[in-house]
């Protein structure tokens, strides 16, 4: 492959002058029977590379264990871009928000509780050196000027966005460099003067992130570094969509004017995105500005692929502009998936929480509710869980810190939640002399913050409090709901439930599978997971999404089983396969 390059305003592969076209496809949110796929329809679109990031939350979810298997084989994924000749451009982080858990970095650097983040902290930069001394002999091999497809890297993501600290953006840049990296680096951040100043190095390239106004934005980035190519780095197309909020559209003629626009100028960009995926299992990000705001599971983005992998009518249009632009391409030869509706599927068993606590947790004794962290839990749910004696007055439970949802149980029956900026109203109780209450709050993590000052956000509850008294002497009990093959369902389902439950049922399929979406009326909020995958969570009164994205490769010819985690109340006993996504 040929070697990136730039002289003046113009970008050159070996020599060439050369526009870059690029899509971003996140590797980590599709699944890898489908990589060719999406790769094939983003090449036949008239685009000559795509940009991806990396998960160091996924390659290193535990301290010096690293994962590069699966959907997480980076250095497949790479290759097989390069087989339909197609440049990479990759974004390693180590921060690299996507409204991913945490921006991607791992939560057990939350541990570290004297560390400093994306700075020039000693403890830091060490465990970044550590991932990527791991990624990067991956990545290396795979670089333009060793005769692979990569031609860019980014040193940080949008650090200007975050800080200001340059001598750890260099010493960044110093790690590639010391590991072989030699290709062109350089930086993004958005087109404003702190941003563009906090986050760029004047040795490298430096380009912008926008969605709208190019000409503006453009001129922005000329003042502040002129004589260098004009790209955007992530022209936004379309948006990401939190619970209780509506789904973000765009109007597929007005991004494919503004893509025209930005060719017509000279620049390069990369479409952010240009096909979103999911985020499979507990990976959702969140916000957090006025409020803690959630991702939901869908990645969709209202980008040119559809979650499942469809062609868009944006897809079609910007396609057109490339025509228009550089000339005919060949005919398409892509196909959107077949979509099957298998209906609805019976869940025939259950096993409530309370049951299910001695195959999947074992109790971990503190005196006051800790975060999770502290206890060497990451993702998922915990069960905290103690007795209250009697004589009590009636009390409003209170809390110091809900991280992010608390569903409590008095006795083993629903009283209500409360979840990190809202509830469903002050739970109040009582307890007679000579008799005992107890006490379980199930809280869940949504998904850590990925932009802004709060990033290294703890999950759990603290600070139990009934009035002003604070309540001690608890177990935890970590659920993150990876092991579920070791629960034994020994009760028949009679469809309502109003206790934390698993539900399991089987879907039977004759022929090769296909892709689907399951709908989960009458249930609340949970995850669902199929044949051991975790495809996420659902919160039918928040919306706006409503359906999960069932990728035919989670499926398989015969039985299929199907477990649903109902962490609130239904009145359900089924939950139906359709073929086509509810996203609100």
């Amino acid at each position: 492959m040929a070697v990136l390059t730039y002289k003046g305003d113009k970008f050159y592969l070996d020599n060439e002058e050369y526009t870059i076209i690029s899509g971003s496809m996140h590797y980590f949110r599709i699944p890898r029977e489908y990589w060719h796929d999406r790769l094939l329809k983003l090449k036949q679109c008239g685009f000559n590379t795509v940009e991806t990031y990396t998960c160091w939350n996924l390659h290193e979810k535990e301290e010096g264990v690293f994962d590069f298997k699966g959907m997480l084989d980076i250095g497949a994924y790479i290759d097989e871009a390069k087989e339909l000749g197609l440049n990479v451009i990759l974004r390693p982080g180590p921060y690299i928000c996507a409204e991913w858990e945490m921006g991607g970095l791992p939560a057990w650097l939350l541990n570290y509780r004297e560390m400093s983040v994306r700075c020039l902290d000693e403890t830091f930069l060490s465990k970044v050196e550590n991932y990527y001394r791991e990624l990067l002999s991956i990545v290396v091999p795979r670089l333009s000027t060793n005769g692979g497809n990569v031609i860019m890297l980014q040193i940080e993501n949008e650090y200007g966005s975050y800080g200001d600290d340059h001598e750890y953006m260099r010493r960044i840049a110093e790690i590639y460099k010391k590991n072989g990296v030699d290709c062109l680096l350089f930086t993004s951040d958005g087109a404003c003067d702190s941003m563009l100043q906090g986050g760029t190095l004047p040795e490298y390239l430096c380009t912008a992130n926008f969605g709208s106004r190019p000409e503006e934005n453009f001129k922005k980035l000329e003042e502040f570094r002129p004589g260098q190519p004009k790209m955007c780095t992530e022209y936004w197309c379309g948006w990401f969509d939190h619970w209780y909020e509506e789904h973000h559209v765009r109007e597929a003629e007005e991004l494919a004017r503004l893509f025209k626009d930005m060719l017509d100028s000279g620049a390069s960009l990369n479409f952010y995105m240009f096909h979103g995926g999911t985020n499979f299992g507990f990976m959702n990000g969140a916000n957090y500005y006025d409020k803690y705001e959630p991702t939901v599971t869908s990645y969709d983005y209202n980008a040119l692929l559809s979650e499942a992998g469809d062609l868009t009518p944006a897809y079609y249009e910007v396609r057109k502009m490339i025509e228009e632009k550089y000339g005919a391409l060949p005919p398409l030869t892509v196909k959107n998936s077949e979509k099957k509706a298998y209906g609805k599927v019976k869940l025939t068993e259950k096993i409530s929480i309370f049951d299910a606590l001695k195959y999947i947790s074992k109790p971990v004794a503190v005196p006051a509710p800790e975060f999770t962290e502290d206890i060497g839990q990451y993702y998922g749910y915990t069960l905290y869980s103690t007795e209250i004696d009697g004589p009590r007055d009636e009390n409003t439970l209170n809390f110091d810190a809900v991280h992010d949802r608390a569903v409590v149980l008095l006795n083993q029956k629903y009283a209500g939640y409360y979840e990190r900026t809202r509830h469903s109203g002050d739970v109040k109780f009582a307890v007679k002399k000579g008799e005992k209450l107890k006490l379980d709050i199930l809280c869940e993590n949504m998904g850590r913050v990925n932009y802004g000052p709060k990033i290294l956000d703890r999950k759990g509850i603290k600070g139990v409090r009934m009035g002003l008294q604070n309540h001690f002497g608890w177990n935890m009990y970590p659920l993150t709901m990876d092991n579920l093959d070791k629960l034994e369902f020994s009760v028949k389902n009679d469809g309502e439930s109003s206790v934390p439950t698993f539900f399991r049922g089987v879907m039977s399929i004759e022929n090769e599978p296909c892709d689907t979406f399951v709908k989960l009326d009458g249930f609340t909020k949970g995850i669902v997971i199929v044949n051991g995958f975790n495809l996420g969570r659902y919160y039918n009164p928040a919306g706006p999404q409503k359906t999960l994205y069932v990728p035919a490769p989670v499926l398989k010819k015969g039985e299929n089983e199907i477990i649903v985690f109902e962490s609130d109340k239904t009145t359900a006993d089924f939950v139906e396969f359709c073929d086509k996504p509810i996203l609100g």
